[in-house]
């Protein structure tokens, strides 16, 4: 008995011990902005499903405009034409979308040795739910699809790529296509050679930039936490000792909530 008792004793001193690996409750702020990011993205996919409805209604009215134009043809000599002039149309709008394809991947191309280097700092996915992590994902993809039809763009990075993140970014249609840099190791190792020219962009740097330096690497922290994790980003970089430096974003936009960059 008594060492039954001194083994749940020391069972016990075990659970003491351990660490609370509980997730820090949100502040009351933090679950309002929570809640009104779950309502917004529940109103998008409601809207999405209604652009998705009035899409099939458009080619459903489509159809049958040209099944009455068919129709109404007078003889069958009429009809053909009909036909291969369609036929002839979608010809030029399917070579005209591959011309501008073709110039996006030009410019993406040269983007990689001319333009401007940015990347994309995934480190943060430990301290991201899933739902935190999807939405950063889909950040992502929206970042690449505005990048690629710039006139000018600039050349992505996806640094410290792995795990769940890499995960969810395998899932997007195409991603092994894309063209920009994916490294699952961090930039600080990717990037040692060039560690002079790297800058950190975090609203908490006390410099302001106001011109973009080719030479540069600008970072983006990748990280999506409801400023559950206030002023990380300076904190690594200030450790790894790199530039930090802010965009005048208060100078052009007035924001209703916190500054990231």
């Amino acid at each position: 008995m008594e060492e039954e008792k001194e083994s749940e004793q020391n069972d016990q001193n075990t659970l003491e011990s351990q660490p609370n690996s509980q997730p820090t409750p949100l502040s009351k702020n933090a679950q309002k902005k929570l809640l009104k990011q779950q309502k917004w993205e529940a109103k998008k996919a409601e809207k999405k499903a209604q652009v998705k409805e009035q899409k099939m209604k458009e080619a459903e009215r489509k159809r049958k405009e040209w099944e009455e134009r068919l129709s109404s043809c007078a003889s069958e000599e009429e009809r053909l034409k009909l036909i291969e002039s369609r036929r002839e149309l979608r010809k030029e709008r399917m070579e005209k979308r591959a011309e501008e394809k073709e110039d996006k991947v030009q410019r993406l191309s040269k983007a990689k040795e001319f333009g401007q280097n940015i990347v994309i700092d995934l480190e943060f996915a430990d301290l991201m739910t899933n739902s935190e992590i999807h939405s950063l994902v889909q950040q992502i993809m929206y970042c690449y699809a505005v990048n690629r039809r710039c006139t000018s763009p600039g050349h992505l990075w996806l640094t410290g790529c792995r795990g769940e993140m890499e995960i969810q970014l395998q899932r997007l249609p195409g991603f092994d296509k894309w063209i920009i840099e994916k490294e699952s190791q961090s930039y600080i190792d990717a990037l040692q050679d060039q560690k002079e020219n790297l800058v950190y962009l975090t609203a908490d740097s006390e410099t302001v930039l106001d011109e973009l330096d080719l030479k540069k690497i600008y970072i983006i922290g990748g990280l999506v936490d409801r400023n559950r994790w206030k002023g990380i980003t300076m904190k690594k970089a200030s450790e790894q000792g790199i530039q930090t430096a802010k965009l005048p974003i208060g100078s052009y936009l007035k924001m209703s909530s916190s500054q990231n960059m």
